[in-house]
């Protein structure tokens, strides 16, 4: 009961900040541009609509989401020290796993609705061009549910932020570079290396494992076209195995549990 009492304040929080409001309207907005301007080259491939669409959001959502998480996540912590009121929930009979549980779940359901409702009015705009037939509903299911995963991901990393510098304008500006170098920085830096090693062993032994040790990179090879897949994976030996199904769910699906772990273990020492 403490989790859920920690829960419904969180989104009653998150609705009066309209964090939920904004997280609904980026996903929703960007989603439908991304769908319309997919639907021209559906038409004239005469691929799946839906998995255009998939495969146009999913570039969207390997930056938003773990953005919209990270905002929701690094005033968790730091922002109770600052206003005092974390010394008050600790003098109620709730652990720090509650208080991190309630927050986790709260946090989570908001980033779902914002995900669920971007992808069901995407879906219903491509229904209403291309109506009910031969539509393939998967991609974008299996988009739905692999967004949610990074996004506990960013979750889990931003409570560990908010926890470590208790102060939320600091939090803020560290997310933010986290989110850079995650995201963004890291790819960039991958394909550096890749261009200076020139096919050497870097290219063919461990690209692969840098790949899919970021799960930002996991999910996008999960939500991309088995196609685009071959593509990229073509030529590196070690990729098989590791950049497989299997590889990607472990990376993706693990990436969460550790974040919330860590996070756990900098909030038990954080003193209100």
């Amino acid at each position: 009961m403490g989790a859920f009492y920690v829960m419904q304040m969180e989104l009653l929080v998150a609705r009066r900040n309209m964090w939920v409001t904004t997280a609904v309207v980026l996903m929703s907005l960007f989603s439908l541009v991304l769908t319309l301007a997919g639907g021209a080259t559906a038409g004239s491939l005469g691929v799946d609509p839906l998995t255009v669409a998939a495969t146009s959001i999913t570039t969207l959502s390997v930056y938003l989401v773990p953005l919209i998480a990270l905002l929701l996540a690094f005033d968790a912590i730091a922002g109770e020290i600052e206003r005092g009121t974390l010394a008050l929930n600790l003098a109620y009979p709730l652990s720090r796993a509650q208080i991190l549980l309630g927050k986790f779940v709260a946090h989570f359901l908001v980033l779902a609705f914002a995900v669920a409702v971007g992808l069901a009015l995407s879906t219903l705009l491509v229904i209403s061009q291309y109506g009910l037939a031969d539509l393939s509903f998967m991609p974008l299911i299996r988009l739905f549910f692999t967004s949610l995963a990074l996004g506990a991901t960013f979750l889990g990393i931003g409570y560990a932020v908010s926890a470590s510098v208790r102060q939320p304008g600091v939090a803020s500006g560290v997310v933010i570079i986290i989110w850079l170098v995650l995201v963004v920085l890291y790819d960039l830096s991958l394909l550096g290396v890749l261009v200076a090693d020139n096919g050497g062993v870097f290219t063919t032994t461990f690209f692969p494992y840098f790949l899919v040790a970021n799960p930002a990179d996991a999910f996008r090879l999960l939500n991309m076209p088995d196609v685009a897949v071959d593509a990229l994976t073509s030529g590196l030996n070690a990729t098989g195995p590791v950049a497989g199904t299997w590889g990607l769910l472990v990376s993706l699906l693990g990436w969460p549990i550790v974040s919330l772990l860590g996070a756990w273990l900098v909030f038990r020492k954080v003193e209100p």
